[in-house]
């Protein structure tokens, strides 16, 4: 009886022992399948972490990083071509500026002639400034043109108040234009005073003979046509009295001189129906063609 207890005590000690042994395996298999996926998957790491993850991590930063560095690069662009706008921009503006400010008396150079020793404008002035950029005033009324005169204030009109007429036969000045001191003729030229009238008419051999060669071959009423052998081009352009009537247009062409006769008067000369020219003295109201010589 006692054998028989002690054989069953045996067999259930070895019963306990295999089943433990088979744990034992059972849980020593799973560690080693657990290491070896750790190893082959690379994601298994003893202090808990992902060497792969950290890795992407670290190189995800760096694109980051990378990506907010070319951010900044665009910006620092954007701002460059902002700034290259900005200039443009000003170079734009003092473009327009300094096309508004050119005085037109300093782009136009017309044609010349030389006469003896002199060279002279093929054409009367028609200029709306003087030479350092400040305008002249238009008179178109003779209220306006009375007022400038009066006041002993420079001012310009066409014969008639007309731009078609003024494109054949230049402007009308009072002589307070012409006596300015920003100076009436443009840049390289030079308003022509009695004295180089006086070389002039000498050279052409006086009064009575100068007339003709000065004249223009057409315009003139009365078929009073001259040769126009010097190239002078005199024009019947007429002239503006002081109370604003135009007169002689066709008939008389009369140039301001810049010499002054007194407060009231200053020197003219003018080519009428006769082949002379003939010196005269005139208010300073009065409108009258300017002719310049070059310097």
């Amino acid at each position: 009886m006692v054998l028989d207890n002690n054989k069953t005590f045996t067999n259930n000690l070895k019963k306990i022992d295999m089943e433990k042994a088979k744990t034992i395996i059972t849980i020593t298999g799973v560690f080693i399948l657990l290491f070896s996926y750790g190893n082959m998957s690379g994601n298994i790491d003893l202090s808990g972490g992902s060497n792969s993850d950290q890795t992407s991590s670290k190189s995800i930063q760096t694109k980051t990083k990378s990506t907010q560095t070319d951010s900044k690069s665009v910006q620092t662009k954007t701002k460059s071509t902002q700034t290259k706008s900005k200039s443009t921009q000003t170079k734009s503006k003092s473009i327009q500026k300094s096309s508004k400010s050119e005085p037109d008396n300093k782009s136009k150079d017309i044609g010349t002639v030389r006469i003896g020793t002199q060279t002279w404008a093929v054409a009367n002035l028609n200029v709306s400034t003087f030479r350092n950029g400040d305008s002249i005033p238009e008179a178109r009324t003779n209220k306006e043109w009375v007022a400038a005169g009066e006041s002993g204030k420079p001012a310009w009109c066409y014969y008639n108040n007309d731009p078609a007429i003024g494109l054949k036969y230049g402007k009308l000045y009072n002589w307070y234009a012409v006596n300015d001191p920003r100076e009436l003729a443009p840049v390289g030229w030079t308003l022509s005073s009695d004295a180089d009238y006086a070389k002039l008419i000498s050279y052409l051999g006086g009064p009575a003979a100068a007339g003709s060669k000065m004249k223009s071959t057409n315009r003139w009423s009365d078929d009073n046509n001259g040769t126009n052998e010097t190239g002078f081009t005199g024009f019947p352009g007429g002239y503006r009295v002081e109370n604003g009537a135009f007169l002689n247009l066709g008939s008389i062409g009369i140039w301001w001189s810049s010499t002054e006769i007194n407060a009231r008067s200053g020197v003219d000369h003018y080519l009428a129906q006769s082949n002379s020219l003939v010196g005269s003295s005139s208010p300073k109201q009065r409108g009258e063609s300017v002719r310049c010589l070059r310097n």
